[in-house]
């Protein structure tokens, strides 16, 4: 991750509450792909899905950095520092 990234610090699990996203899963909706909060470990859907739950779930508690949770994927994202990262 570039050293301007001040928010790894805050990553404290890796572990994902659950398979899918959890507002979605209440609802009954459905989701594109899925992200994991490496602050708290809330699993929420992508921006391309209609609900967009993990950017709702950063506005709303600040938890700034995500992972993929998709089968094959690595990288995760910080978006305070609108950067991409290796969870790895």
């Amino acid at each position: 991750m570039s050293e301007a990234c001040r928010h790894l610090q805050d990553i404290h699990t890796r572990g994902a509450n659950g398979d899918g996203c959890e507002e979605c899963l209440k609802t009954g909706d459905s989701w594109v792909h899925l992200r994991v909060c490496m602050v708290c470990g809330h699993v929420g859907c992508c921006d391309d899905s209609k609900n967009r739950h993990a950017g709702r779930h950063f506005h709303a508690t600040g938890h700034p950095i995500i992972r993929s949770k998709e089968p094959g994927e690595t990288w995760g994202w910080c978006y305070v520092d609108q950067l991409f990262y290796d969870p790895i």
